[in-house]
């Protein structure tokens, strides 16, 4: 029996959200699984991955291959490099002290970068809503400018009316002598 890690998707349309299993390879896309290994959720922003990274390198230990975005997923939870060193201790190429350090620099590194990510972003929304509110800003004054500019001249309209009734009403009401 092949059995292969992949994904099932869950969700509505348009808006995905993945199961990772481990299935037989003959059983259909979301029908029997054998064991959930966690989620995907594509969504997000980064996305989010929970995984049992435990039992999924138990799964490839023992012969479970991954499909190619299930791979992706593996990869990016270090699964497939503790496989990799892993398969090095095994050899004698490296102990199994030095392996668990090479995996802790790595994990620190991914996580650094993956705060790094989400720190950026998080900056990204602060300087788009500063720039809106400034935006909102201008034209807010632009409005006040133009109104102040259209009551000005109405004034001045009114006044100048006032004057020519004045004015015309003035030479009406002089004293005869």
């Amino acid at each position: 029996m092949a059995v292969k890690i992949r994904l099932q998707r869950h969700g509505k349309k348009n808006f995905a959200f993945f199961h990772i299993v481990v299935a037989d390879s003959r059983a259909p896309r979301d029908g029997k699984f054998i064991e959930n290994l966690g989620s995907y959720n594509p969504n997000t922003n980064p996305a989010t991955i929970v995984l049992n990274s435990e039992r999924a390198l138990a799964w490839l230990n023992v012969g479970a291959q991954p499909t190619l975005v299930a791979r992706r997923l593996l990869s990016y939870e270090g699964v497939l490099l503790r496989k990799h060193l892993a398969e090095g201790v095994a050899k004698g190429a490296l102990t199994q002290a030095q392996a668990d350090e090479k995996f802790a620099a790595w994990k620190e590194e991914h996580d650094k970068k993956v705060a790094a990510k989400v720190s950026g972003l998080k900056n990204d929304a602060i300087a788009k809503a500063k720039a809106a509110k400034a935006a909102e800003a201008e034209v807010n004054e632009a409005r006040a400018k133009a109104i102040a500019a259209k009551k000005a001249e109405a004034e001045a309209a009114a006044a100048a009316e006032q004057a020519s009734e004045e004015a015309a009403e003035a030479p009406a009401e002089t004293p005869a002598e």
